[in-house]
């Protein structure tokens, strides 16, 4: 039995609450059990100095743990993001771009940000299913106010936690979990079920493919559930709201 009583392929508690903030282009707080981020998209007309007069856009992402997210203070970074924290906005960031179209975005960029507020594992993989939610609601309201003629995004993109605990493979790890986990895994997928990113550490003894091919199939099972709550979402029209600078 896991500590909150979940079966092995069960989910936590997740939902995603639309224009948590009221500036932000796009504002979500993204919630899984314990867990709770939030994620805002800002649309900057401008891009980075590196592809201008390209014709294409960027997505960008900054992902960081507030002080009271956890049971011990966090210190704030104030001399730039740590390893850990570059680690996982570069990832945000790779995950968000596989499905937004840059072409279609325009010489602009969104900047994306995501603040844990409430940390129980699964931080990265809460920011990129809300992080996505927050984007398409700003490309959205761009569009609204015709900045944009289409829509940049391709596909939906989620994320979930898998892991082997006791020789058990389960989905959706609490920090509880993951901190014992003898196998850790990260996975990206967009709604056509291709991979993005696929991150697995043994914490301990090697995994055998049998046991990825399980974990990976326990993470697509959760993907799926997440994308039809996405649907659902995406679905309810997103009120008009001003943009950019």
């Amino acid at each position: 039995m896991r500590p909150d009583g979940r079966a092995t392929d069960e989910l936590r508690p997740h939902s995603f609450e639309r224009d948590f903030t009221a500036y932000a282009a796009g504002s979500v707080l993204v919630t899984f059990g314990e867990t709770k981020v939030l994620c805002t998209a800002m649309i900057d007309e401008d891009t980075p100095r590196w592809m201008r007069n390209s014709g294409k856009g960027w997505v960008t992402a900054e992902y960081s743990m507030l002080p009271g997210s956890s049971p011990e203070r966090i210190r704030r970074e104030t001399k730039g993001p740590k390893g850990r924290t570059q680690e996982i906005q570069r990832l945000i960031g790779r995950a968000l771009r596989s499905v937004t179209d840059m072409v279609a975005l325009g010489e602009r960029q969104v900047l994306i940000d995501c603040d844990v507020l409430q940390a129980d594992g699964g931080t990265r993989t809460a920011s990129i299913c809300g992080a996505y939610l927050a984007l398409s609601d700003a490309l959205v309201r761009a569009r609204q106010a015709g900045l944009i003629d289409r829509d940049p995004l391709t596909d939906l993109l989620a994320a979930i936690s898998v892991g082997v605990i006791d020789g058990e493979a389960r989905l959706d790890l609490p920090y509880s979990e993951d901190s014992t986990a003898e196998t850790d895994m990260n996975v990206v997928m967009t709604g056509d079920g291709s991979f993005v990113e696929v991150q697995g550490t043994a914490e301990g003894a090697p995994f055998s493919r049998a046991e990825l091919d399980s974990l990976l199939g326990l993470a697509e099972k959760g993907i799926r559930e997440i994308h039809d709550l996405q649907r659902e979402y995406m679905a309810i029209e997103v009120s008009p709201r001003p943009i950019g600078r």
